[in-house]
């Protein structure tokens, strides 16, 4: 029962990544967009949002396949009674979030100016 509740609550985190991204490409547009209708430059709006966004989710999608290729393979290792645990996708996926958030601040005091 652990496995399955491991596994759904990496879908949950791949899940609230992908939402996260997609906002973030969705508002930029939307800031675009808005700027087009005020008759400002396109160029004034031209960011690195969409790329974050984009990589946002598909980090995302990466912590969805891992946690279904993990849980597959614990499941395996556990009816063998041969599971053994490992960090490296946790370690890997914090390490990847902390850089994306501390890109998405720097980028948020860049275009705050």
């Amino acid at each position: 029962m652990a496995n399955e509740r491991t596994f759904l609550a990496w879908v949950r985190t791949g899940i609230a990544l992908m939402t996260f991204g997609f906002v973030v490409v969705k508002f930029s547009m939307f800031i675009r967009q808005l700027g087009l209708e005020l008759g400002e430059d396109p160029a004034v709006h031209k960011g690195y949002s969409s790329i974050i966004g984009i990589i946002i989710v598909i980090t995302g999608a990466a912590a969805c396949l891992y946690a279904f290729i993990q849980y597959r393979y614990n499941t395996k290792k556990i009816k063998t009674l041969n599971f053994k645990y490992s960090t490296a996708f946790t370690t890997l996926l914090a390490i990847l979030i902390i850089l994306m958030s501390v890109t998405l601040i720097i980028y948020l005091f860049h275009t705050a100016k």
